[in-house]
């Protein structure tokens, strides 16, 4: 009886202590979370690469800008011995970038609220409303996207020349509403579809017209979505060189910021104002980076609303 007793009391203790161990892994494959942390090191060291490639030339110029001329010459990729801000000023009265600056402002100003209005109502046309030819039209704004603009820059020379609007504001700024408007449309065409149709369909019912409809209800809930292409146009445009080149003129009362700083780079070349040079750049970066900073939030949010539906 007491052997009995002792063998029955001892059997829960060695099944707890079996069921503690963990199953022996199968020969020849490797436990889930070493592959795991392999794939993350990987992931990890791939966008830290990432990083050094976008942000490294951005910070190379910016330091470069402080620099003086003999020391950018004497160590290229060092750090500056001493801060050097007339460089900026240089920049911008003596080779006229902030003329140039201004003036791209100005052209701005009436391109982009252009083509985002534009682009806009045509998006909500195609997305909202069903007619012959909708499905025509939508693909002739995504080929437009894939039409290099360098196959038309001389029949658009011609045109220009004879509307009279070569080496002017207001056509600089028609072409480059013609430019992005492709890509703008194709774009909100995909986030006009998101949004939900029911509450156009309430504001018919209750008697608003479809310009009230849209102006009022629908482009208030693409907000997302209109931040979003609006930045991409922004740089599009900020950044543009070939337009103006081939349609404007390179007075420094006309020329534009990229004009300006080709203009400024030849020179520099010959002068050696490296520290100019490069102090010019980082004025022409610091808007995209500052209108990105701000708006960063919203384009993320305007992205995943477009692409979820």
């Amino acid at each position: 009886m007491t052997s009995l007793t002792k063998t029955t009391a001892e059997e829960p203790e060695g099944e707890a202590a079996r069921t503690d161990q963990p199953p022996a892994a199968p020969p020849g494959k490797a436990p889930k979370s070493s592959e795991g942390s392999v794939l993350n090191a990987f992931s990890s060291a791939f966008l830290v690469l990432w990083v050094i490639m976008a942000a490294g030339p951005l910070i190379w110029v910016m330091v470069n800008s402080l620099r003086e001329s003999s020391d950018i010459t004497g160590n290229p990729f060092g750090w500056p011995t001493s801060l050097s801000f007339e460089n900026f000023s240089n920049a911008w009265s003596d080779a006229n970038i902030g003329k140039y600056a201004a003036n791209s402002l100005i052209i701005l100003c009436g391109s982009l609220p252009g083509t985002m209005l534009l682009g806009s109502m045509a998006a909500y046309v195609i997305a909202r409303f069903s007619f012959r030819g909708n499905r025509v039209i939508y693909m002739l704004f995504a080929g437009g996207m894939m039409f290099p603009i360098i196959l038309a820059v001389v029949p658009l020379f011609f045109v220009m020349d004879n509307f009279g609007l070569l080496d002017t504001r207001h056509g600089i700024m028609l072409a480059y509403i013609a430019y992005s408007l492709p890509f703008t449309t194709f774009f909100m065409t995909s986030f006009f579809r998101t949004l939900p149709g029911s509450v156009a369909e309430a504001a018919t019912i209750d008697g608003a017209s479809h310009t009230r409809t849209f102006f009022q209800i629908m482009l208030p809930m693409a907000k997302p979505g209109l931040i979003s292409i609006g930045i991409f146009n922004f740089l599009g445009q900020w950044n543009q060189y070939f337009l103006p080149l081939a349609l404007n003129s390179t007075d420094p009362d006309k020329a534009l910021l990229t004009q300006g700083l080709a203009e400024l780079s030849v020179n520099q070349g010959y002068e050696g104002d490296w520290g100019a040079l490069f102090a010019g750049l980082s004025i022409a970066m610091i808007p995209i980076l500052v209108v990105y900073m701000v708006f960063q939030r919203q384009v993320q949010e305007g992205l995943t609303a477009g692409a979820v539906k």
